[in-house]
């Protein structure tokens, strides 16, 4: 399969379609899945729009629920990608870009082709995915509440001002303030491009101080995103988004219907996180839908 200078992908089984949704400059679209809490449901996933590498990824896994819930993941990732760019889940080619730090190829996930210019990041754990989709670069991060064993342990690998700030909390409140930093950390270092290979302690996240807040690394915006009682979830983007990122819950029957772009393009949001204008002011507030 070969591209033309315009990024339409030539040979492609299908033409790529108008895409059926949108994402505005300087905006972002947060979207989450809870996949299944257990692995005797239904086994009529469209694995066959997976790639290789995805479908190797998934069989490394022992336990079937573990399989089920990545597999189920990354389907929602290439339905909703589909859904945005036009091009067929299945033809929709993704790959990594060069580590920002050390040129390794685990940078950045990136789609090679494709019609619209766009940007995502995918992490899921414990049944709960959570996919950013934005013009602009863009890191997320979703963990399960961490327990007080893993936050003791975890302590020495921060930046000193966070373990200090860690330490002044009283013990039961710490895991809940560590999984929030922790993802903030990890969505940012998903943003610039390096991931877990960048050293933890190297970069100041702190608490999450909301809209305007001046803390945090140059050049961006690092919230956490509420809403997900048992998880705690993260985003980074660079600090001229200019808009409120927009949380949607994308329906399990998405994963199924024919017709999935079309009804990505009614969710309706639910969620709108504070994100600072280019002044630095904040824009939106949380809100339900």
């Amino acid at each position: 399969m070969t591209e033309a200078s315009t990024g339409t992908l030539i040979g492609a089984r299908t033409a790529p379609r108008p895409p059926a949704a949108a994402v505005e400059k300087g905006g972002l679209h947060l979207w989450a899945l809870h996949g299944p809490d257990r692995d005797d449901g239904p086994t009529t996933l469209p694995t066959a729009e997976l790639d290789e590498d995805e479908l190797t990824r998934a069989a490394a896994f022992v336990r079937p629920l573990d399989r089920l819930r990545y597999v189920t993941a990354h389907i929602a990732l290439r339905r909703l990608l589909a859904a945005y760019t036009g091009v067929a889940p299945g033809e929709l080619l993704l790959s990594r870009a060069p580590c920002s730090s050390c040129g390794g190829p685990h940078g950045r996930p990136v789609i090679t082709g494709s019609p619209v210019p766009l940007n995502f990041s995918l992490s899921h754990s414990h049944g709960l995915a959570i996919i950013g989709i934005s013009a602009a670069t863009v890191g997320v991060d979703v963990e399960r509440l961490p327990s007080p064993e893993t936050t003791q342990m975890s302590l020495p690998a921060l930046h000193p001002r966070e373990q200090a700030e860690l330490g002044r909390l009283p013990p039961h409140e710490r895991p809940a303030a560590f999984g929030r930093l922790w993802t903030r950390k990890e969505a940012y270092l998903k943003g610039i491009g390096t991931g877990l290979t960048r050293d933890l302690g190297a970069d100041y996240l702190g608490e999450d101080r909301g809209p305007g807040a001046p803390e945090g690394p140059p050049g961006w915006t690092v919230r956490n995103v509420p809403g997900h009682p048992g998880h705690v979830a993260a985003v980074a983007v660079p600090s001229h988004t200019e808009q409120c990122g927009t949380t949607r819950r994308l329906p399990l029957k998405s994963l199924y219907a024919e017709d999935a772009d079309e009804l990505i393009a009614t969710v309706k949001e639910r969620l709108c996180t504070s994100l600072p204008a280019a002044d630095g002011t904040a824009l939106g507030a949380a809100s339900g839908v």
